[in-house]
């Protein structure tokens, strides 16, 4: 009777910004779930970075917080320098998936933004995801996947998110482009956009404000607005092999929100 060889696959690594609250939160742990390693950002809370930690290390996996302005430009060469050596720390030269979460809310009528709010918003959500983007890809494996985070917002209008969602609109563009681009590589590449959801994005808006939840929900054809546990599920299995022939899409996750 011949033996059963086992044959141990590599683990794989995630690097998601914007990883330590809301959204990117909920893809790291349910990430960890799939046993995959994370290496996530946060802006300015350790924390709530330190936490993350932990519960990730209970799901028996590992996850290294980096901090990170999404919109400094300027620091993201030091930033990769950070990641080889997160990298090391996990035994390995290269990552496996990419999703780029981190973001501002915004919300102002189109002759109140000014060009600070428009230039703000443009380096966070464009200039930044292009450039990280750019400067993570040669340590990136081949047959790798990449994550934009969109908004449902760049479907349906409401006023007061033209800048924002304008952004958002440019990352949709920017994914097609990068999957025709990065497609020699084996690396697929997906906009998830989301609807309302209810964290402390927008200064916890939808989650806090009744009003805004009941007028979300009612608009849902599902009835109700959007929870973490809703979007970090559907991203960490976009991400994996069983989705491998997903590519340059944008899918919406948003509960059927105005259809």
């Amino acid at each position: 009777m011949s033996e059963t060889k086992v044959v141990n696959t590599p683990q794989k690594i995630a690097i998601v910004t914007g990883g330590s609250r809301g959204l990117g939160r909920n893809t790291v742990l349910n990430l960890a779930r799939r046993g995959v390693h994370s290496i996530f950002t946060y802006n300015s809370n350790r924390a709530e970075a330190e936490s993350l930690i932990h519960e990730v290390s209970e799901a028996g996996t590992k996850a290294i917080a980096l901090q990170l302005d999404a919109g400094k430009i300027t620091t993201f060469d030091p930033f990769v320098q950070s990641v080889s050596a997160a990298l090391r720390e996990m035994g390995a030269e290269r990552f496996d998936y990419l999703v780029n979460n981190a973001g501002t809310s915004h919300h102002a009528p189109f002759d109140k933004v000014t060009e600070e709010d428009l230039d703000s918003l443009y380096n966070v959500h464009f200039k930044g995801v292009f450039f990280l983007t750019q400067k993570l890809l040669p340590l990136m494996n081949d047959g790798g996947r990449i994550v934009m985070i969109s908004s449902g917002l760049t479907r349906f209008a409401f006023p007061g998110s033209a800048a924002y969602a304008s952004m958002k609109g440019a990352v949709e563009v920017l994914t097609r482009y990068l999957a025709k681009e990065l497609g020699p590589r084996g690396i697929a590449v997906n906009t998830v956009a989301p609807g309302a959801i209810a964290t402390d994005f927008s200064g916890g808006m939808v989650r806090d404000n009744p009003a805004v939840n009941k007028q979300i929900a009612g608009l849902t054809a599902l009835g109700r607005v959007g929870h973490p546990d809703d979007i970090g599920p559907m991203i960490a299995s976009l991400l994996s092999e069983e989705n491998r022939w997903v590519n340059a899409q944008r899918i919406e996750v948003s509960g059927g929100t105005l259809i």
